[in-house]
């Protein structure tokens, strides 16, 4: 599973005119998942996610998960894109990324598992939906998170 974390102000994603979810405060997470990927992905992943510390304690230092905001969020959205190949040409390949039958599972457990750890309900996309994301970036801070490769 590959992952985009953004901290935001706010986002909002919608389809066809109407929103899907909305946060406040929170993350931002666009959500990549390959054919490779599996339950201990997902655990690992949301473990991670929640517990980064990326938000500003009271000295303005990065020591905050979104799991210690009281009002904090998340905002998962299916992005198959992530784990597209550049290698050849100039039209990416998603060989990589897991067909819909394999991942829409691996996306629903992850929506559970971000509530879990945070201990309330996240909001999110629709899988396979044409979507549209409004945020402002708060930072800007963006973090990459591969399962694959642990860095």
């Amino acid at each position: 599973m590959r992952a985009v974390i953004q901290r935001v102000r706010f986002a909002r994603v919608s389809s066809e005119g109407k929103t899907l979810g909305e946060i406040g405060p929170g993350l931002l997470m666009l959500l990549g998942i390959e054919e490779a990927d599996e339950q201990e992905d997902v655990k690992w992943l949301a473990r991670k996610a929640a517990a980064l510390r990326i938000f500003a304690d009271e000295k303005g230092i990065m020591n905050v998960s979104v799991k210690d905001l009281e009002a904090g969020n998340i905002l998962l959205v299916s992005q198959f894109t992530l784990h597209a190949s550049t290698k050849k040409g100039n039209r990416p390949s998603f060989i990589r990324a897991a067909s819909p039958g394999r991942a829409e599972p691996l996306y629903e457990s992850m929506i559970r598992a971000l509530s879990e750890e945070l201990g309330r309900e996240i909001e999110s996309g629709k899988f396979g939906a044409y979507m549209q994301i409004e945020l402002l970036n708060d930072g800007p801070v963006t973090i990459v998170i591969d399962t694959k490769n642990k860095e």
